[in-house]
This record gives C-alpha cells, structure tokens and sequence, in this order.
C-alpha cells in the first residue's frame, strides 16, 4: 500500500460486537454465510432452533463486518446489507461494526475484494490451531489503508462510478453473447418455419423420419440396456463407449473416461458407431446431438442413454438433421407435445418415428448447411473476441481497487 493513505490496525477502527440468543425449538431463524474471495455475504436456508448444536446464535445488523474464521485467508469477510440484516451466525463467525466517525462501512466493502486484504488475513490465520482458523484478535491486527471520512466517501464515489460501468459493460457483453446463441437458431427456424402439414417450397417434401434413415434395421437403434452393457464391463482401456457427456450441441467433445473389451464391442456390434451418425441424448438434454466424426479408433460403442440415427445420405445430409436437433422450433414443438407434460421425459424410436421433416432438395440442403456453417464460424469469432473482452473486464475492477487504496484515484 502506498504511504499516501495511512495504515492502521482494524482495531483502531472496528469493534467486536455480539447480540446473543439462546436457539429456541419451533423458531425460524435465518441464517448467514459468506462467499470466498470478497464475493460478499448471502442467507443460507433457514433453521429451527432445535437443528442446531451451538449453544446460542448471535444476529447480525446492517454494516456489521461478518469475518468466517476458517475461511478469512480465502476473503471469507464481508459486510452486512439491509437485506440481510436480522439473520443469524456462530460463533465461527466474529462479527464486528465499523466506529462510523472513523470507517465508512463501504470502504470496507470494497477492501475486502483485495488481494492484499485476502494476504493479510491469510498470514495472520498461520500457526494458529483448528485448521488455520483466524482469531478475532488477530483479525484485529490486519491492518487497511485509512484517509480521513470525506476522503473515503470522494474514492468509494469513484469506486463505484466506475464499478457500475464495468458492469455495465459486463451486461452487454452477455446480451450480445445470448443473442449470438440465438441467432443461429433464429435463422435455422426461419428456414424451416413449417408444421406439417403446412404447405412447403417448390421441390421440397414433408418425410416421415423413417424414410431418410439408411434402412429399417440400421437407420435407428437405441443404446444398450440391461445385462446388455453393465457396470461390471467397463474398464480402463479397450475400445471407447460414447456417452451423453460426449455429446454438445453440433459438437462432438473429445476424451472417454468408460471403455469395455474387444470381445465385449464384438458382442455389441450392432451399437458401433460409423462417422458421419448422429447421436441423440435420449434422457437429460433431450434431443441434444452431434455428429460422430471421423477418425475415432478404435470406432466406439453408443452408451445407453443414446439413440444413434444413420441416413440416407443422398436424401437428407446428416448435419442439417443434426442442426435441427439441437433447438430449432420444428423439433422443440415436437418435444414439447411428445415429451414434456408426460410421463415419457425423455427421446423413444416410437416419438421419434413420428417426426415428418421438411426436406429440401440436396442442392439446396448444401446451400443451407453452408450458410449456416459460415454463421457458425462468425459467431464462433464473435465469441473468442468476447471471451478476451471477458477476460479484460475481470482484470478492470482489481487494477481501479488498487489505485484506489493507493491514493491513486
């Protein structure tokens, strides 16, 4: 800290404070807890008097200083706000009120989101018993940068002028990156804004699901169940089973944690997977799917909760089935009259069978695919860029704090 605002210890400017109760049994009491990394208190789920085993609560107030003493070398410290006010701690958590003639309780607030605030309480936690705990003592001893009140209140002013425009910037960011998600959807809906049996474009006709699959007995198969596949087959190594966790939305992650033998996969050769099928979660994010790309070895089996579509390619290619999927109108309607409301949560061949698709001639199925695609990668670019601004706002508001108790602002 800079020598242009004073040091002192927290004693100097706080005092310990206890408003005790004896726990009654059939009273309510809200209870308080505090986040690490100055991230501020919050209430917890509230107790009846006769859960707990602490031989009294204490309640806390507005602008009292809430310290976790296991946790303050975390930034487990905050302030009480209104809307806490009234809830209860522990003795594992002191509890402090600012003297108002020399603390403002803000200027607190914004102290305890500070690296060198979070150091402090850390080497004053050392050496002491019970995992490092802080003592109200030595909590004390922290010592925090401390100009005369209407200093504090002109640098808190400034603090948060430019607090509330970083999270002003925040906020739009996330709007722009919830409308880049949406917008590719938007325009997959567009295209196919159709329920059947809605009139379609020149050329186009409305399909039964079951007349794009490759054929009858190998265009759609669900995962294995029962003794089929079992806990008891899954091993280290061997060959890879595909599962929910490997399926996002038009993209395959990478990486297996469950494999079985090669005499178990032969066993379920029926359920091996080929580059180019779509893969469905059945359960969970119902209809959430990707394509099963190229280069898998040795080619992995689908797991249970997996429904696994192969095409005929040369009446409707995989990636615009796999687009509609994951979240177009046409799709999320048919869920939600097939699935949701029902006892049937999740994806069955019988609901999917009932699926009637639009289709496009092949030609321009390209062209809509790579339409898409090119947004796709806008979007993808879009996003990168945000992340990096994401990335910049989050370093914005420690560089403004350590200006701040440096006199520098």
């Amino acid at each position: 800290m800079s020598r242009e605002i004073p040091l002192i210890p927290l004693g100097q400017a706080v005092t310990p404070v206890e408003r005790p109760e004896i726990p009654y049994p059939g009273k309510k009491y809200r209870q308080l807890g505090v986040r690490l990394w100055g991230e501020g208190a919050y209430e917890r789920e509230s107790i009846d008097g006769s859960e707990t085993n602490y031989r009294t609560l204490s309640r806390v107030e507005e602008n009292d200083i809430v310290v976790n003493k296991i946790w303050a070398r975390n930034g487990s410290v905050s302030i009480v706000n209104i809307f806490l006010a009234g809830c209860y701690v522990s003795g594992e958590f002191p509890t402090f009120t600012p003297i108002r003639d020399k603390l403002e309780p803000r200027w607190f607030y914004w102290l305890t989101k500070t690296k060198p605030f979070w150091e402090q309480c850390d080497k004053k936690s050392r050496g002491t018993s019970g995992q490092n705990r802080i003592r109200p003592e030595k909590f004390l001893e922290v010592e925090i940068p401390l100009p005369p009140l209407d200093e504090q209140r002109r640098i808190m002013a400034r603090i948060e002028e430019l607090a509330a425009k970083v999270e002003a910037a925040r906020g739009l960011r996330r709007q722009s990156a919830e409308e880049a998600d949406s917008l590719i959807l938007s325009s997959l809906s567009q295209i196919f804004n159709y329920q059947f049996p809605d009139l379609l474009p020149k050329a186009w006709k409305w399909k039964p699901l079951n007349e794009i699959l490759l054929n009858n007995k190998e265009g759609m198969i669900t995962g294995p169940f029962g003794t089929l596949l079992q806990k008891s087959d899954i091993q280290l190594d061997g060959v890879p089973v595909l599962g929910i966790a490997n399926v996002q939305a038009n993209r395959f992650v990478p990486g297996f944690s469950d494999y079985i033998s090669h005499w178990k996969a032969e066993m379920l050769a029926s359920y091996k997977l080929e580059p180019g099928d779509i893969v469905i979660a059945r359960s969970g994010t119902i209809g959430r799917s990707c394509i099963v790309p190229v280069g898998i070895e040795p080619a992995p089996i689908m797991s249970t909760n997996l429904i696994r579509l192969r095409l005929d390619k040369q009446t409707l290619i995989p990636e615009l089935l796999c687009r509609l999927f994951n979240g177009s109108r046409l799709i999320e309607e048919h869920k939600d009259s097939e699935c949701r409301g029902s006892t049937r949560s999740f994806f069955t061949q019988t609901i999917l069978l009932k699926l009637k698709i639009p289709v496009p001639p092949l030609p321009e199925q390209r062209r809509i695919v790579a339409y898409l695609d090119n947004l796709q990668t806008k979007v993808d670019t879009l996003k990168r860029l945000q992340a990096e601004t994401a990335a910049e706002l989050d370093a914005l508001l420690p560089s403004i704090l350590d200006k701040a108790f440096k006199g520098e602002l």
